[in-house]
């Protein structure tokens, strides 16, 4: 599966539009990232917690996107975009969507 974020693929043309695809999860901190973010707030330096928790997300509704894409019969997926927002205090959902489409090798 191609995944991009423009509208085009160098080299492929779109034949077939299938239509929006969307991934999402919902992630919450837990007490010892917390603690560690903490910590990093007075001394300085990447949260390492969040970014691990980030990634998973990210991964996550990645995969999400992706399966929806493929139960429509698409092998690519463009205009990809990625959206965050905090649903309660202390938890936040990671969106990823973009357009299913089916490409074919320019000839």
């Amino acid at each position: 599966m191609i995944v991009v974020n423009t509208e085009t693929i160098a080299g492929k043309r779109i034949v077939d539009v299938k239509g929006l695809v969307e991934g999402n999860t919902v992630r919450a901190k837990n007490i010892g990232r917390d603690i560690a973010a903490s910590l990093k707030n007075i001394l300085g330096g990447e949260l390492k917690g969040y970014t691990e928790l980030l990634i998973e997300a990210r991964r996550e509704a990645i995969e999400r996107m992706l399966a929806q894409a493929e139960r429509l019969g698409a092998n690519a997926v463009v205009n990809v975009r990625f959206s965050t927002s905090a649903v309660t205090q202390g938890a936040a959902e990671l969106y990823v969507y973009g357009t299913a489409v089916v490409v074919s090798t320019e000839e």
